[in-house]
């Protein structure tokens, strides 16, 4: 990848650096909360990262916010400096990146400090539960993992452990993205038959956006309805919104109040960014969402028992809420969760930026007729191939920034056929026109499918997913 360039024309101690950087990532904060446009988001978002990579190299360490440097000695930058244009920025709120390829999975696991789900993972979960490996971690689309292995070995000495997930509910409509966590947690459930917990945070979408609680409310019942749609079921699964769960659950709110007392305002900033500009509100929340890694948060469910281990499916970028819940863990006297991190489901216009449910063009919706997901497909998905038929005949196309063949890299279930696609499109063989057509004949009766096991999901239905009670395990 090539390099720019970013001069500073003036000396800068640290801490003017440091306020630059806060000052930036206020403006990025405030142009999310105004719905500014996609294009001055990306650039603010961009300057931030300069910003950020050029604090690193002044001081030696990452910016926290919150932590000013301690050393103020002035510097002068007589040199300009060097930022690689694929540094990666990904938070629980925002996902970016410069290459057409994507994110830099193997980079996140380092900064992270996870571990890749490596084929001898996947060969012993398959040798474990008795099923072939599900695509997504054939592909690589679940990647990385907290534990994994120790959830195994619970297994395999017949204890139990349970799925905790969830969806932030902003809008009545889920697009196809929103399903990935969902119909691998399904899979999960399905292969190891156990308890599954789901979290809808509709205080948290109150907390962030321009939105009524009674709206966060109802988009959570609305989303609720395309969960159950991906095929649950009831006498395994407890879904529950915030609103509704935390002021009839003592033991929840025990375990959120236990939580919050050991994690400090400065720990939060660290992880989260928050400044003091943000409402308390938000500097509580992580802890909420925290809460579900422990088992005894449910009695209803779990008699009370706190031993139960906990595996949390989910997107990278919603791991700094679990690295929190995982140094809290043992200083409350419980097991610290086991997660599993999927990639990002990148936007019709490329993988620099995942969906976003804001943003219509950018996204397939499980609300979208036949036509719209044919029109959206031709119009908007960023193709791989090149200028010319004759030149892409000659060169092929490249599936590493297609985004017609990345999203077949989820749905397209045949690894075989997937395979051939590739080679085809790669070769020039097939032309781009022809691989938008498998991926719209591929999400056509998929989501057609959704609408129709959606529409039987009747109000009655979602009360009895969404009613604390005993599920069809003993504990």
């Amino acid at each position: 990848m090539s390099d720019y360039s970013v001069n500073t024309n003036c000396s800068l101690s640290p801490l003017e650096l440091y306020e630059k950087v806060t000052a930036q990532g206020n403006e990025v904060r405030s142009l999310k909360s105004k719905k500014a446009s996609k294009e001055d988001i990306d650039a603010a978002v961009n300057k931030l990262l300069t910003l950020k990579l050029e604090y690193k190299t002044v001081t030696g360490k990452a910016y926290e916010a919150g932590s000013p440097p301690t050393n103020d000695t002035p510097i002068s930058n007589s040199e300009p400096l060097k930022v690689n244009d694929d540094e990666d920025f990904v938070d629980p709120w925002s996902v970016h990146t410069s290459s057409a390829k994507g994110v830099d999975y193997d980079k996140l696991i380092v900064r992270f400090g996870s571990n890749k789900i490596e084929n001898e993972l996947i060969e012993r979960i398959e040798r474990v539960t008795g099923c072939k490996a599900h695509h997504f971690l054939r592909r690589g689309i679940f990647f990385s993992h907290r534990d994994m292995h120790q959830i195994l070995d619970a297994y395999e000495s017949k204890k139990s452990f349970y799925l905790y997930t969830g969806r932030g509910p902003s809008s009545d409509a889920m697009h196809v993205g929103h399903l990935i966590p969902f119909i691998f947690t399904k899979w999960l459930q399905d292969v190891f038959d156990v308890p599954l917990i789901i979290q809808l945070t509709d205080d948290e979408k109150y907390l962030w956006k321009e939105l009524t609680p009674e709206a966060c409310h109802g988009y959570a019942i609305e989303n609720a309805k395309d969960i159950i749609a991906c095929g649950f079921d009831v006498n395994k699964t407890f879904i529950f919104s915030d609103l509704d769960y935390m002021g009839s659950s003592p033991s929840f709110y025990k375990n959120v109040v236990k939580i919050q007392k050991h994690v400090t305002f400065n720990q939060v900033k660290g992880i989260f960014g928050f400044t003091d500009s943000d409402c308390i509100g938000k500097i509580s929340f992580p802890a909420i969402q925290a809460a579900p890694s422990f088992s005894n948060s449910f009695p209803q469910v779990f008699n009370n028992r706190t031993d139960i281990p906990c595996l949390i499916p989910c997107a990278i970028d919603q791991d700094p809420y679990f690295r929190m819940t995982r140094d809290v863990a043992p200083r409350i006297g419980y097991i610290k969760p086991a997660l599993m991190h999927s990639t990002f489901f990148p936007a019709l216009q490329g993988a620099q930026t995942k969906m976003s449910a804001s943003d219509p063009n950018s996204s397939i919706f499980l609300t979208d007729t036949a036509k719209q997901i044919k029109t959206k497909i031709n119009k908007h998905a960023f193709s791989g191939g090149k200028d010319s038929i004759e030149e892409h005949r000659r060169l092929g196309g490249n599936c590493d920034v297609d985004v017609s063949y990345m999203y077949l890299t989820f749905f397209f279930e045949d690894d075989e056929k997937l395979e051939k696609i590739r080679q085809d499109y790669t070769s020039g063989t097939m032309l781009t026109g022809e691989l938008k057509s498998i991926l719209i004949q591929t999400l056509q009766p998929l989501i057609a499918e959704h609408q129709a096991r959606r529409q039987a999901v009747t109000d009655e239905v979602v009360k009895q997913f969404m009613t604390p009670r005993k599920l069809a395990f003993s504990f």
